[in-house]
């Protein structure tokens, strides 16, 4: 091989392998933003807990660092690690206020108060989630047997476990940690 191919051939090379790096990077750019715009469809409410209709929102996905800031300790363990509070300490537990009860990582409405009942477990509990577009619902096998467990279906936060032995008119109880939750007064 000539001199002359020699630098061709190793300039072609390194022009190449430039233009893949160039290329590789400008995928990784599309593809994180394309991650930071992803949405999802929940059901907005106002102060008075009126349905605003659906809307796509931006899913809210941070790095623990940012969560650990803005949570204290036990809200930090109970919605990005599926930690629970121990029965009868959550300051909604015995909370009869009218209102709605809102994701505490990102707002998102969960429940209204007119659907809280007593369970006597130690925890928030409701029949049903102020709109079912809101909660994602998944099965949990931590503890060996079967449970259901209930997310933010915008920040996937870990609210607790919902089980089918509530009163009507559905038959279900949402068992809630108060770490995951904002109680808003209605209209407030």
């Amino acid at each position: 091989m000539s001199p002359l191919n020699k630098q061709t051939g190793r300039r072609g090379f390194l022009v190449a392998l430039a233009g893949g790096i160039g290329l590789t990077t400008l995928a990784a750019a599309a593809t994180d933003k394309g991650a930071a715009v992803k949405t999802v469809k929940i059901m907005r409410f106002d102060a008075a807990g009126r349905p605003l209709g659906l809307a796509d929102v931006e899913k809210i996905v941070k790095p623990d660092a940012e969560w650990r800031k803005q949570l204290s300790q036990i809200q930090f363990e109970v919605t990005r690690h599926a930690d629970t509070e121990y029965p009868g300490t959550g300051k909604y537990n015995t909370n009869h206020a009218d209102g709605l009860y809102r994701c505490l990582c990102c707002a998102t409405a969960l429940f209204d108060s007119k659907t809280k009942f007593e369970s006597g477990s130690g925890w928030p509990s409701f029949y049903q989630p102020i709109a079912k577009e809101n909660v994602v619902e998944r099965p949990d096998t931590s503890l060996g047997d079967v449970r259901t467990e209930v997310l933010c279906k915008r920040c996937d936060s870990h609210l607790g476990h919902v089980f089918e032995d509530g009163p009507q008119p559905t038959g279900l109880r949402y068992c809630m940690n108060s770490a995951a939750l904002n109680f808003i007064a209605r209209g407030a």
